[in-house]
C-alpha cells in the first residue's frame, strides 16, 4: 500500500472500478495524494501489478462491520452435559430433568451421561431406562440426535433443541380446555344478569289521599255557595 509498493509501473483502477491505465509508481502515488486516497495493491501477481485508489481506513471499517454482522447470523452451538446415576432418586431426577429442559430452551444441545460404578456397568438396562424416560418427557423441547451408546463405564445420549416454531402448543391447548370447562361449569347466576327495573318517572301530583281531600273541599264549597244563594232568594 502506498510507499510500500515495489513495482515500478502499476495498472491504476479508479474508486468506481473504471480503468485509469498503466502509470509510473510516482505518478500513481501523486494521483492518490491529489485525490486524498490510498493506493492499494490488489493484484500483486499481475503484470503489471494492479493497484486501486480507495479510502483504506473506510474500507477496513466496512469490512469489520460486515464481519461482525456475519458473526451475529452464525448459530452458536453449545453442548451442555447432565450426568445421572443408574440408581438416582426421584427428587434428584426431577432436578436434572428441569435443568435439561432449561438448556434445550436456551437453544443448547445436551449430552446426557449415565455414570456406572462398579458392578452397575453390568446392568446397562438401568441406564437405558433413565435415558428413554428423559427423552420421552422432554419431547416438547428436544429430540434425540445421538442414540444411547455405552463406552466403558459411561452411557451417553445427545439431545438437540427443537425450534420454537416447531414446538407443539400443548400448554396453550390445555389452557383453552380449562377456560372452556370453567365456562360450561359456571352457575347460571354468574352468566345471566338480571335486567335492572326501570323506575317510573315521578309525577308532580301529590299522594292520592291529598287529591281526595281537595275534591271533598271543592264539593263542600259548592254546597255552601248553593245554600247562600238559596237564603238570598228567600229574603227577596
Amino acid at each position: 500500500m502506498n510507499g510500500y509498493i515495489r513495482a515500478q509501473e502499476v495498472r491504476v483502477v479508479a474508486p468506481d472500478g473504471s480503468q485509469i491505465g498503466i502509470k509510473k509508481i510516482r505518478e500513481a502515488l501523486w494521483l492518490a495524494d491529489q485525490l486524498g486516497l490510498d493506493l492499494v495493491e490488489v493484484a500483486p501477481d499481475a503484470n503489471p501489478p494492479v493497484c486501486r485508489l480507495m479510502d483504506y481506513g473506510k474500507y477496513k471499517y466496512e469490512m469489520s462491520v460486515k464481519a461482525r454482522e456475519a458473526r451475529k447470523k452464525q448459530t452458536r452451538t453449545v453442548i451442555k452435559e447432565v450426568k445421572f446415576k443408574p440408581k438416582i432418586g426421584e427428587h434428584d431426577y426431577l432436578i436434572k430433568q428441569r435443568r435439561t429442559i432449561e438448556f434445550l430452551s436456551e437453544g443448547d444441545k445436551v449430552k446426557v451421561t449415565i455414570w456406572f460404578r462398579g458392578r452397575e456397568a453390568q446392568r446397562p438396562e438401568l441406564g437405558l431406562r433413565i435415558l428413554d424416560r428423559l427423552a420421552e418427557e422432554v419431547t416438547d423441547y428436544g429430540v434425540v440426535e445421538q442414540t444411547p451408546s455405552q463406552e466403558g463405564r459411561n452411557m451417553t445420549m445427545v439431545l438437540a433443541p427443537v425450534r420454537r416454531r416447531d414446538r407443539p402448543k400443548a400448554h396453550e391447548e390445555e389452557a383453552e380446555e380449562e377456560t372452556l370447562t370453567e365456562t360450561v361449569a359456571a352457575p347460571a347466576s354468574t352468566v345471566v344478569t338480571e335486567p335492572k327495573q326501570e323506575q317510573s318517572p315521578k309525577t308532580a301530583e301529590g299522594p292520592p289521599e291529598e287529591v281526595a281531600t281537595e275534591a271533598e273541599q271543592e264539593e263542600l264549597a259548592a254546597d255552601v255557595e248553593s245554600e247562600v244563594e238559596a237564603a238570598q232568594i228567600e229574603e227577596e
